[in-house]
């Protein structure tokens, strides 16, 4: 692991923080109305001051008419109120898969991977000769070619052969570890459209009892909030898995390249070392 424990776990504190924050942000969003009145003052007091009679029962039912008229919510929380609980649980992978995104970009960079200035160190103690300031190097080296280096020099007394076993073993090892890492993208990227189908069933199942259980053919408004359950859902699904497979393609084809670049050149630097001395 690239990263300590403690990096890691600050990671996760934030990606919790940052969650919590557009939790309260959601929560807060007020439903925007727009009302429309009709300002028309007389300039006499008595005619001002006179209530009316009809017109104040009908400004009534209109205003009631509009707070039940969905047009008057924002897209926000129309989206919000229609997604309901699976639209959390997709605002939650979505937050996961951020996270785990770019957990990965930290850990897979060629600073990690590959670092320059450690292959120029380790390459100044070959032309020197100095084997065993080599090895110090590799062993007090983080990235991955000086762990792969430092394996296959702790067994060149054991021969050539041996050595190059041991840095491939170390090598399968960390491609292993990233793979796994990058799973968890893979993974969000097929579970994120199946809890979207899941939201769109669940809406038409809505919409089709409410035709069910109508005495009289219901209007189209009546079906619309299962209907929206159901188109948000799905889209909600696919723009978390989108990001995820193109993160997860992209990923794990920059580990592919700086493993191998990692193998070629850890490989050229353990062909300049004398067979069968010992480095320890």
């Amino acid at each position: 692991m690239f990263l300590g424990r403690t990096r890691q776990r600050r990671l996760w504190q934030a990606t919790t923080l940052l969650m919590l924050i557009m939790a309260m942000f959601v929560a807060s969003t007020p439903s925007s109305s727009w009302a429309f009145q009709d300002a028309a003052a007389e300039p006499a007091a008595a005619e001002a001051a006179e209530p009316a009679a009809e017109p104040a029962p009908a400004d009534t039912e209109e205003n009631k008419t509009e707070e039940k008229n969905p047009a008057n919510e924002t897209f926000l929380v129309w989206m919000i109120n229609a997604s309901g609980a699976f639209g959390a649980v997709l605002l939650l992978i979505s937050f996961i898969m951020v996270a785990v995104i770019m957990m990965n970009l930290l850990q897979v960079r060629r600073d990690n991977m590959l670092p320059e200035g450690f292959v120029a160190a380790f390459e100044e103690k070959l032309n020197a000769k100095d084997y065993q300031g080599a090895y110090e190097i590799a062993r007090n080296d983080e990235s991955l070619i000086a762990r792969v280096l430092a394996a296959g020099l702790s067994r060149l007394n054991r021969g050539y052969e041996e050595a190059i076993e041991g840095m491939q073993e170390v090598g399968e090892e960390e491609s292993m570890t990233m793979e796994h890492r990058l799973s968890y993208l893979a993974l969000i990227g097929s579970i994120a459209p199946m809890i979207g189908l899941m939201g769109t069933v669940w809406g038409m199942i809505a919409s089709f009892r409410t035709i069910a259980t109508a005495a009289v053919a219901p209007k189209p408004k009546d079906l619309a909030d299962g209907i929206s359950t159901a188109l948000f859902t799905t889209l909600e699904g696919l723009v978390v898995a989108i990001p995820a497979i193109i993160a997860y393609s992209l990923l794990r084809n920059r580990v592919s390249r700086l493993l191998l670049e990692v193998g070629r050149v850890s490989e050229g630097l353990m062909s300049r070392l004398p067979v069968g001395k010992s480095a320890e």
